[in-house]
């Protein structure tokens, strides 16, 4: 008895020992990869721990009256590119789908080809997805959620109690380390204040978006769907700091680093800033300084002074948190946008 004691022991502590290298080795991942890529290398290192054949992970819409769940920003592992577009049309029926996200914090696991939907079971068979255990995280600044899900075929053994605690310990760290990095580059102060924001790699695969710039560019192209920008936006990334048009709204784009900040602009009193005079308002309530605007600009530090000091007088405001205000459009642009 003893024996067995102190080998369970023995194996709980190696456990322990293999999730804390696996934590650490996602924290050094999140600094030398950055946004970009951790995630993906982050689950290929937690995969050691508890294997997995395929994942999917991303921003997602709870589903509402007459409205689908929706995939906005995702990656994946061993799946196509194609696969959250070939979910989509199945998505309303996904009972798994529905519970993970009715659920925030709560690990979900299932098994088998057994939604009462036959559609949604031939997808999961396409994939093998036979096996499947799910997170979703409530991200309240976004208007989304976060999720992530893994799966395994049908002839693996099923996650059992002991890896879907892993798997949300795990998970925890994960989000968190996401989160920070989107914050510290959007450099946004309230709960709701991303929702108009969105963050692409150059090649235009978004890494976070909001749900209001989501609603904004459904609203102007019904056919985006999401987790790639629209290629009218694209051609313009490599032209950033600029203003891109879009139908009725404007897209100010900011470059960081191998990315580029996406803001979508208010279209009330802020239309009446000139072009440049927008950018400049959008990057300060964005948290750059006036040498920071200036460089991104090319314009002198004076010349961004006497643009903001131009804003602050036409927009009324009095405080950089008052100009982020106005400049972000407050209204419910996803609510219109169904309706649409």
């Amino acid at each position: 008895m003893e024996e067995g004691i102190k080998a369970g022991d023995n194996t709980s502590m190696a456990t322990l020992k293999a999730f804390n290298r696996c934590v650490l080795h996602v924290g050094r991942l999140a600094r030398e990869s950055g946004a970009s890529r951790f995630i993906a290398e982050g689950l290929q290192a937690f995969s050691q721990l508890v294997p997995f054949a395929s994942a999917w992970w991303g921003e997602m819409s709870t589903a509402g009256p007459n409205v689908a769940p929706q995939s906005w920003m995702h990656g994946s592992i061993n799946l196509p590119e194609s696969f959250a577009a070939e979910w989509h049309p199945v998505a309303a029926n996904d009972q798994f789908s529905h519970a993970t996200l009715s659920q925030p914090g709560e690990v979900v696991r299932d098994m088998g080809f057994n939604d009462p939907c036959e559609a949604v079971n031939d997808f999961a068979r396409r994939y093998d997805l036979y096996h499947l255990m799910s997170i979703t995280f409530e991200l309240p600044e976004s208007g989304l959620m976060f999720f992530v899900c893994l799966y395994r075929g049908q002839h693996e053994q099923h996650f059992d109690e002991h890896e879907a605690e892993l798997f949300s310990a795990f998970c925890d760290h994960l989000f968190q380390l996401w989160r920070f990095q989107v914050q510290d580059m959007i450099r946004f102060d309230t709960d709701d204040g991303a929702s108009d924001f969105g963050i692409a790699r150059m090649d235009g695969s978004l890494l976070y978006v909001g749900a209001r710039l989501c609603a904004a560019i459904q609203r102007e192209l019904p056919g985006w769907n999401g987790s790639m920008l629209p290629v009218e936006v694209v051609s313009q990334l490599q032209k950033a700091p600029c203003v891109v048009r879009l139908g009725r709204c404007a897209l100010t784009l900011s470059p960081n680093a191998e990315h580029v900040i996406l803001s979508l602009e208010a279209p009330s009193r802020a239309e009446g800033l000139a072009p440049r005079e927008r950018t400049a308002a959008m990057l300060f309530a964005a948290g750059h300084s006036y040498k920071e605007i200036a460089k991104l600009l090319s314009l002198s530090p004076a010349t961004v002074r006497t643009y903001l000091r131009n804003c602050y007088l036409q927009l009324g405001v009095k405080s950089k948190v008052e100009l982020g205000s106005v400049l972000r459009s407050p209204g419910s642009l996803m609510e219109s946008a169904r309706r649409d």
